[in-house]
């Protein structure tokens, strides 16, 4: 499901450590499945209703039969994830049912919170990182890819019916939401929109920075690539004029090799600014890093630490290396 679903996360992933990326995989399954049964169905609110139960009884030990059900129950229980964190992604799933729209950047960044600020929290607790220092960057870093998104898809989101970027923004601009749904097309004023939102992106990013330097030495490479391939994702839209209405932005695989490279170079580099790491979580988050700064249960995990990983599983680099290299299949949503 990850590997056809997002190439992006696919690629990083291969930099975790085993027990952290199967966990990752698991998470990511749910995600995604919950993602297509709202879109399969059309977007009715019973099937976040279905979800949700299926949620209730991962967390009560008694998946359905479905293997992303069990991988599910099995991580959430081994991991100590916070039910908190997985039901914020439905409600988020609860929104594009409703066909929200956002107003302002600070109710978008709420809708970013769950669907993307919730996978960062979740994958903090993974990492045994859950400090609330660490889960805030994590956030962060979850918050910033989801604008990347929104900035890369606005075309293609238009024509499924959907606008994500802030309204309030694009009156200032002169445009019109409906208008622009009903023909959408690029323009010097959607331009300053998808920049600025892209520029409020890069802000989250570089304080999301100073949480993956002082990630687990294990993992940083993995987050470290994501980070930087995301953040790529913008400077493509930035260098197509910002016209993501009649192109979709993406990445190469040699790009990607060479991102990948560089997150692992800084895995180890100098800290980074300390005040940034300290700075207080977004408003729209707090709720995620209190869940997991303050854990439901104690993980059950067991075995060896992540930070015995470097010496065991190396390989794991050049094995992404390589696969990377290979030529690109037809591009994804994600």
């Amino acid at each position: 499901m990850i590997r056809h679903g997002s190439k992006s996360f696919f690629a990083a992933s291969k930099l975790l450590p085993a027990d952290v990326r199967d966990g990752a995989f698991a998470l990511y399954a749910f995600c995604r499945m919950s993602d297509d049964v709202v879109d399969v169905e059309g977007g009715r609110a019973g099937a976040i209703a279905r979800l949700n139960q299926r949620l209730d009884d991962a967390y009560a030990g008694a998946p359905g039969p479905s293997p992303v059900d069990r991988a599910l129950a099995d991580t959430v229980r081994a991991h100590a994830i916070p039910k908190t964190l997985l039901a914020a992604l439905l409600e988020g799933l609860s929104w594009d049912v409703d066909q929200r729209r956002y107003e302002t950047i600070e109710a978008l960044t709420a809708y970013a919170a769950r669907v993307a600020g919730a996978v960062g929290a979740m994958m903090t607790a993974l990492m045994g990182a859950r400090s609330p220092a660490l889960a805030a960057r994590a956030c962060d870093l979850g918050v910033a890819m989801q604008f990347t998104n929104i900035a890369r898809d606005v075309g293609e989101d238009a024509q499924a019916g959907r606008l994500y970027l802030p309204l309030a923004w694009m009156r200032e601009e002169g445009l019109d939401p409906d208008a622009f749904l009903a023909a959408p097309a690029p323009s010097p004023a959607l331009t300053r929109v998808v920049r600025r939102l892209l520029d409020h992106a890069d802000t989250i990013y570089r304080r999301a920075d100073a949480g993956v330097a002082r990630l687990p030495a294990p993992c940083r490479p993995a987050i470290g690539a994501a980070r930087l391939i995301y953040a790529e994702i913008g400077a493509e839209v930035r260098r197509a004029g910002y016209d993501s209405v009649r192109r979709r932005a993406r990445v190469s695989a040699a790009r990607k090799l060479a991102l990948a490279a560089l997150a692992c170079g800084r895995a180890f580099a100098p800290l980074a600014d300390a005040q940034l790491l300290a700075a207080a979580p977004l408003a729209q988050t707090k709720f995620l890093v209190d869940a997991v700064a303050r854990p439901e249960a104690r993980a059950l995990r067991a075995g060896g630490s992540p930070l015995t990983w470097i010496d065991d599983n190396w390989g794991w680099v050049w094995d992404l290396f390589q696969r990377m290299g290979q030529r690109e299949r037809p591009a994804r949503r994600g």
